[in-house]
């Protein structure tokens, strides 16, 4: 997994309603974690881009910010671990839509990344993934 590989693209209507998994990142300074079956908080354990002025007011569309959270030691453990679980939901009796929420605390940097790079392994697996990211394009918070 190399940060450019990663990708974001916008998904139409019916494939957020065709797919097995929806990914949701966020931010908990934005608001409560929406709904879902899995909800990682990636606050305390994973480097922060945000407390790096260079990359503070850049997005997980912008390779510096990537590659930052990707080389943080235990995300790709973490993407592994997801992906097992989520295809344990989905190969479950009473399968469906499975929804994994992941939040950082703005939701710029390390949720989205961590949504993206989970949605490229899941897809890998063949299972069809819908990302959306709530907090991604709101103001940087002042913390």
């Amino acid at each position: 997994m190399t940060p450019r590989t990663l990708t974001s693209r916008l998904i139409s209507e019916e494939e957020m309603t065709m797919a097995a998994v929806e990914i949701v990142s966020f931010g908990y300074l934005h608001g409560a974690p929406p709904v879902a079956h899995l909800t990682l908080d990636l606050r305390q354990h994973f480097k922060d881009p945000h407390v790096s002025p260079e990359l503070r007011y850049m997005t997980a569309h912008d390779e510096p910010v990537r590659a930052t959270v990707l080389n943080t030691p235990g995300i790709a453990a973490l993407v592994e671990a997801t992906a097992t679980a989520v295809t344990a939901f989905t190969t479950g009796p009473s399968a469906g839509k499975v929804t994994v929420a992941d939040g950082c605390a703005g939701g710029r940097h390390r949720a989205p990344t961590f949504a993206m790079a989970l949605a490229e392994r899941l897809r890998r697996d063949g299972l069809t993934v819908a990302i959306h990211h709530r907090d991604l394009d709101k103001p940087v918070v002042q913390r």
